[in-house]
């Protein structure tokens, strides 16, 4: 979650792409540019063998807006990785 949370930080769709579920990953990954991400708040996390779920903030700021998304996501243990499934957001 750390490691994507990250990636849009710094606005890598490679990353992004990579730890994302072949099953579920979108064709086009787009990060916008104007977004700044302003921090991480891990709520809960728990895993059960190959699935995983976490719970979390992420604050934002885009130009004077501010906002904060909160997501439960659901991640799977593929080849030894975990790679983002999908999420409901609060």
């Amino acid at each position: 979650m750390r490691s994507r949370y990250t990636a849009f930080s710094v606005g890598d769709a490679v990353h992004l792409a990579r730890s994302w579920h072949p099953r579920t990953r979108p064709d086009d990954i787009t990060v916008d540019d104007g977004t700044e991400w302003t921090g991480l708040v891990i709520e809960d996390a728990s895993e059960d063998g190959d699935a995983a779920t976490v719970a979390f903030r992420a604050a934002w700021r885009h130009g004077r807006e501010r906002g904060e998304v909160r997501e439960r996501s659901r991640f799977s243990r593929r080849g030894g990785r975990w790679v983002y499934v999908d999420g409901d957001i609060d």
